[in-house]
């Protein structure tokens, strides 16, 4: 049976922790990390931090940058509202204008469809007005 906690000394799980954190920020990395604590969501917690934070977002090939700029196109497409948000926030991190965003997500009109481009540049509106705010 898989474990419900986090495996802490995994060389994989710290390096995309802390490729995690420098995108998506301590707070929203902490939050995440105690919601699925001592739960059956642990095990997806800790694949994802080392599967995608670590093995994916550190490969050579890509900057940080324009992996942000590709998953708000996945994300869109998906209709991954709830990703989309922090992502949105790390793509302002990872050096993505608000204008290169709005752009990104207005190129997704045409290949995921005017609904889906909508539906997202919600989200973005939301996550630029509290980064605005702020």
């Amino acid at each position: 049976m898989p474990s419900d906690s986090f495996d802490h000394d995994s060389e994989s799980f710290e390096n995309g922790l802390r490729v995690r954190r420098a995108v998506m920020g301590d707070d929203f990395v902490d939050a995440a990390l105690a919601r699925t604590d001592g739960t059956a969501s642990a095990t997806l917690q800790q694949f994802v931090t080392e599967h995608v934070w670590d093995a994916v977002w550190n490969r050579e090939g890509l900057e940080r940058r324009d992996r942000s700029l590709l998953n708000i196109g996945i994300l869109t497409a998906l209709r991954a509202h709830e990703e989309l948000v922090g992502h949105v926030r790390g793509a302002l991190t990872n050096g993505l204008t608000q204008e290169e965003i709005v752009e990104a997500i207005v190129h997704t009109a045409g290949y995921c469809g005017a609904p889906a481009a909508l539906s997202a540049m919600k989200v973005a509106q939301q996550v630029f007005d509290a980064h605005n705010a702020s």
